[in-house]
């Protein structure tokens, strides 16, 4: 079976899709193909996405928000999609999912963590559905 690709997109590709795909690549042990995007890139990464995943020993530091291109989404097996509304190209075939999570923009590391935690237990139920026990 050829490795899945999942591609995480939120507006600006700084907090949510960031730390989804930590969690991702750092679970997936290489198994998976991971990319992420905006629709809307910030300039930087969120500093506190960055503390809380080193909270979990995941650095994202040097992660960089990328704009949402058609051809990421057409390479990608799964999207999914934070927040980002309309924005986001559909292209039948693919699996979507929506997930409602908290923007961290703007917020301290106690109301981060639990958006980290939520996406963590997301990320551990997608790993498990993409990439079942032998």
């Amino acid at each position: 079976m050829p490795k899945p690709t999942v591609l995480f997109v939120c507006v600006h590709n700084a907090g949510r899709s960031q730390m989804a795909a930590g969690y991702l690549r750092h679970l997936g042990g290489g198994r998976v193909d991971v990319l992420s995007a905006g629709s809307a890139p910030a300039g930087s990464i969120n500093p506190v996405a960055v503390q809380a995943m080193a909270e979990e020993g995941i650095d994202i530091a040097a992660e960089q928000p990328k704009i949402l291109t058609t051809d990421a989404v057409k390479t990608s097996d799964v999207v999914i999609t934070m927040g980002c509304g309309d924005t986001c190209p559909f292209y039948p075939g693919k699996r979507y999912e929506d997930w409602v999570l908290d923007d961290p923009a703007g917020q301290g590391i106690e109301s981060v963590r639990p958006i980290r935690d939520e996406i963590r237990r997301r990320v551990e139920a997608l790993l498990a559905e993409l990439l079942p026990a032998a």
